[in-house]
């Protein structure tokens, strides 16, 4: 019996050491070498901290900021675990809403969501990168309409000419990659970063 097991034994361990053990200790030191930024988590660093990812969404709620697109993350409710309280931009707890497209609770917040977006910016279209949460919660990025969108309110807000503020959200518009892949963006926090540079 043990000559039956004993191959089957071996081949698990060797399995275990190649696929758990030195292809990721392999791939972990190719992408630390090859990408060194990205494989620390594409953080940013500001006066000897790390104020973020360039890959993870924060929430930044100051009228003096652009925003980020709507997050459904959430985490238990300190006063009733069995319950849950919203966290947008939560990087512990990444995840959508689930809500179906009739949900009472995902139509409420559309519309509490729009009337406020009609009042920062009246007669305005809106962008619809701006109402829908992202499958993450975590979109680092928003489209360059969204972008344009929250210009008027920004430059207001920091007392700036509406011009200087579109002209920095152009400035840090990335275009699709190679030219085909994806669509443009605009990274919140690399943009929000360059307004506090504004002299």
């Amino acid at each position: 019996m043990l000559r039956s097991i004993r191959p089957a034994i071996v081949m698990i361990v060797t399995l275990t050491l190649i696929t758990g053990l030195a292809y990721p200790l392999a791939t972990t030191g190719l992408a630390r070498l090859l990408f060194p930024d990205q494989a620390a988590g594409s953080l940013v660093m500001r006066k000897g901290g790390v104020i973020g990812s360039a890959l993870i969404g924060q929430a930044f709620i100051s009228e003096r900021y652009f925003h980020t697109r709507p997050s459904a993350t959430v985490e238990p409710d300190p006063a009733d675990p069995s319950k849950t309280v919203s966290v947008p931009d939560d990087a512990s707890s990444s995840g959508g809403s689930n809500l179906a497209p009739t949900a009472k609770a995902l139509t409420e917040r559309v519309a509490g969501d729009v009337a406020g977006l009609r009042a920062e910016n009246p007669g305005a279209p809106i962008p619809a990168a701006l109402v829908p949460t992202s499958a993450s919660g975590l979109a680092p990025d928003i489209s360059p309409a969204a972008a344009a969108f929250q210009v008027a309110r920004v430059a207001r807000a920091r007392g700036l000419a509406p011009a200087r503020v579109q002209a920095l959200v152009e400035a840090h518009t990335q275009g699709r990659l190679f030219g085909l892949i994806g669509e443009p963006r605009v990274n919140v926090l690399a943009l929000n970063l360059a307004l506090d540079g504004l002299k």
